[in-house]
Order: structure tokens, then sequence, then C-alpha cells
């Protein structure tokens, strides 16, 4: 089950609210996680039990943590903990990859491939089990109490952030299940972010994605046919995880949970560094909490701390997916951080030289995302070819007849939503990295009007369309 779908709009969503504040408070973890089973184990029930395995691993294991007063066999309990959580996802995501990489191994040596079992990647599992590992190792270091087994089953299962993020840790939401509060304008709030995040899935990156389709399935894109599909995807993921991100919080905010956000206008950075400070906030935190910082962040000298940047990339790229592509995109961001660090980036005014810096970091994220993108590493090595022109400068007949105003139209939108966001960032940017998020939690009556006008068109197009899942499913 899908936000952007009718049965969950239409069915799951007020079924659930209405039951959830129904229940009495004392058992509303116990609601929230039979109704998030229900929502996981609407597309495979079978993995509903791998969800709760994990979750009682996590439990089972910091609670030997807490209670064991010797450093060692914490250590120890630690290091199987963790292990474990790393192993199922190793099975589940990488299994596949490492036989057909061995495969392809085989066959350069003239050999015959070995047979196997295909193994099904069960949604959401890369969020929770970095949610688990975060869990452990945060009971491990006392940065948090360890949690009933009835609240830790509720955080883990979450249906807002369940399959797609954003990366929460349980430290950061235990006050909130310990004690939170629901009132009309923190359920107004989260309906206006979840229209925001519906429109910005719907209404624009589900109206871009025929565009990159039509661009990334060519053999020998054109220089236009590529420009046009880097273009076009830069904003279409964007916008659908972003979206996803808002719908999340909208829908905690809905039952009482305030999640942290997870963008902050990431296409108005000026370098690769801040770039990762803005976009999937959640997910580059947590690297930088549970990997970085563990590998020795920067306290061992320049050459060191640049291989751990390098290094916390590649491994982030792996975590997005079992292909070279995704391992060649971490490759590519861990190397540019770790030139803007030995360059003193970024640490650059924002006065002179925006411009540059801007266009720069803009055209770099953009690459990045054609390797992203691609299903293979050679799909992507033709769109760069297309980049610089190596099959022709227009665009292809194939590509032109299949394009739409509308879609045009929507990337056109798309670029001055974020034009406009850099500009804010820039204007109130001071000097500080990070402009503080706002957050919409007055909500006048006349913008309300507006976002259910907004909702309204959202689920019209949503009911005509076809089923169209988010990108970050898949990860």
């Amino acid at each position: 089950m899908v936000f952007s779908s009718t049965i969950f709009i239409f069915w799951f969503l007020p079924a659930f609210l209405a039951v959830y504040y129904l229940t009495p408070l004392r058992w509303r973890s116990t609601t929230i996680t039979i109704g998030s089973y229900i929502f996981y184990g609407w597309w495979r029930v079978d993995f509903v039990p791998l969800l709760a395995a994990v979750t009682v691993w996590a439990w089972i294991s910091a609670r030997m943590i807490h209670r064991e007063p010797n450093e060692k066999l914490r250590k120890f309990w630690l290091l199987i903990g963790v292990s474990v959580a790393l192993l199922t996802l190793a099975y589940f995501k990488y299994a596949n990859f490492l036989a057909d990489s061995l495969n392809g191994l085989l066959a350069l040596t003239g050999r015959k491939p070995f047979a196997y079992d295909h193994i099904l990647l069960p949604i959401g599992i890369s969020f929770f089990t970095f949610q688990a590992i975060s869990y452990i190792v945060d009971v491990y270091r006392r940065d948090a109490e360890p949690a009933t087994l009835v609240d830790l089953a509720a955080f883990k299962a979450l249906f807002p952030q369940l399959v797609a993020g954003p990366v929460l840790r349980y430290k950061d939401l235990a006050d909130q299940f310990a004690e939170r509060t629901h009132t009309l304008a923190k359920f107004g709030e989260g309906v206006v972010r979840f229209a925001q995040g519906l429109a910005m899935k719907v209404l624009i990156a589900d109206t871009i994605a025929p565009l990159v389709d039509y661009c990334f399935t060519q053999d020998q894109p054109s220089f236009a046919d590529a420009w046009l599909g880097a273009i076009a995807y830069t904003a279409q993921l964007y916008f659908d995880f972003a979206g996803y991100s808002s719908m999340a919080i909208g829908l905690g905010l809905m039952i009482g949970f305030r999640f942290i956000e997870n963008f902050n206008q990431p296409y108005a950075s000026l370098s690769i560094t801040e770039f990762w400070r803005r976009w999937h906030i959640s997910l580059s935190t947590w690297l930088r909490d549970y990997l970085y910082i563990p590998l020795g962040g920067n306290r061992g000298g320049e050459l060191l701390t640049s291989r751990n940047l390098w290094l916390t990339m590649v491994l982030g790229g792996l975590w997005h997916g079992a292909n070279w592509t995704f391992i060649l995109w971490g490759v590519w961001h861990g190397s540019i951080m770790a030139v803007e660090r030995r360059l003193g980036y970024p640490r650059q005014s924002l006065k002179p030289g925006l411009s540059r810096h801007w266009a720069q970091t803009f055209l770099f994220v953009m690459i990045g995302w054609v390797m992203f993108r691609s299903p293979t590493v050679g799909n992507a090595l033709a769109m760069y070819r297309g980049m610089i022109g190596a099959n022709g400068l227009p665009l292809s007949d194939v590509v032109a007849w299949q394009i739409k105003t509308i879609q045009l139209c929507a990337l056109a939108i798309a670029y001055a939503i974020i034009a406009k966001g850099a500009l804010d960032v820039w204007k109130i940017n001071t000097g500080r990295w990070m402009m503080p998020q706002r957050s919409a939690r007055a909500v006048p009556a006349l913008a309300s009007a507006g976002w259910l006008a907004i909702l309204t068109l959202s689920v019209a197009k949503l009911s005509a369309d076809s089923f169209s899942p988010f990108l970050y499913f898949q990860f």
C-alpha cells in the first residue's frame, strides 16, 4: 500500500485514524503496531514476520547491552546485535548482486555460471534495518533508554515512515512515545503537509516521469535527449522523494508525532558538502553519526578524513541499492566531498562567486543523478556520451513525438519552485550554513482552503492515472 493511492486515502487512513482516536492513550502504541503491520502486509504479508523478527532482535540486543555491567560483554552484544541486523540486510538486498557479479566473473573466464533462486527484496528493509542498528548503538552509547517491546514495535512499524523513511531514530521520538499532544491545530498542519507532499508527487513528479523514461530508454541519446532526461530526472527525484517525506511528516502530525525535516532546499547548495546537509537529511545524519564518526571522522588528519568521507559516501551509495551504478554514484559524491574539504569548501562567502559555485554544484549533482537513475553502468555511459554530443545534437524523433505540453509545463513549474526556494535561502542566509527550517504551524483559513483544493485536484489526478510507486520504495 502506498500513500498516493485511493485505497490508502479513502479506506486505510480514515479507518486507522478513527480507531486510533477511539483507542485509550495507553493502548495507542499497540494500535499503531497493528495498523502499520496491516499497511505493510498489504503488499506481502509473508514479510511481516521479518519486520517483527528484526524488531524483537533489536529489543533483545538492547536489553542485553543495557543490563550488562561488563564493558567487554556490552561490546560483544553490540557486535552480535549489529552483525545480525547487517547480515539480514545483506542477505535480502545484496545476495542477488553478489551472485550476479560472481557469474559475470565466471563468464569472463569461460566458465559456466551457477544457477540460484532470486531473492525478493522486502520493501523498506534498508530503512527498518538502519533503525534497528541505530537503536542498538544508541542504547550501547547510553544515548537512549531501552524501550518497551510495544513502543519499539510501534516505532519500528510506524507506517508514515516505514517503507521510505525518513530514517528516524528512537532516541529522537522516545519522549513523544511517552507523551505527545493531539490538537486540532496539529492535525490541520498535518493535513496541509500531506496535501503539499501529494501535490509534489502526483501533480509534478508523476507528470515529469514520462519525460525521464523517454530519454533514459534511448540506446544512443542525442545531446538534447540526454540533457532533457538529466534535467527532468533531477526534478522528478526531488519532488517524488521530498513529496513522500512531506506526506510522512503530515501523517505523523495527524497522530501527534513531529518528525525531523528531511529536505531543506538541496538545490540551493553551493557545494556537494552542503548538498548532503540539505538532501535526505535523516540519512546523511545517520551516516555521519553511525559510520563517518566511528571510522574516525575528521580526527586523523586530512588524508584519513578524506578516506572516511569517501568510504561513508561509497557505503551510502551501496545502501541505496545492490548495483554498480549506486556504488559509482557514491564514489562520485565521496570523491568530490574529499576534494572540497581539501580546498577549504564550504567556507566560501555567499556573495563572491555565488552563481559559479551554485552552477558547479548543480552540474555535479545532475551528472551524479544520471548514474543513479540508469539501470546499468552501460546505460549511464550512453547518457554521458549523449551529454557531450557524441550522438548528435537535436532532439531525436522517437523522443520528440512523445513529449506532451503538460509534461513540459510541469517541468517548468518544478524549476520555478526550485529557483524560488534557492533565492529564499540566499536572501535569508547571512553566513550560517543552514537556513532555519520554517514550519507552517499556523495555517490561515484561506491557505487551508487553497491546500484543500490542491488536495482535491491531486486525488482526482491520482484516480485517473495508473499506479505509480514512490522512487525510494526500491531502496
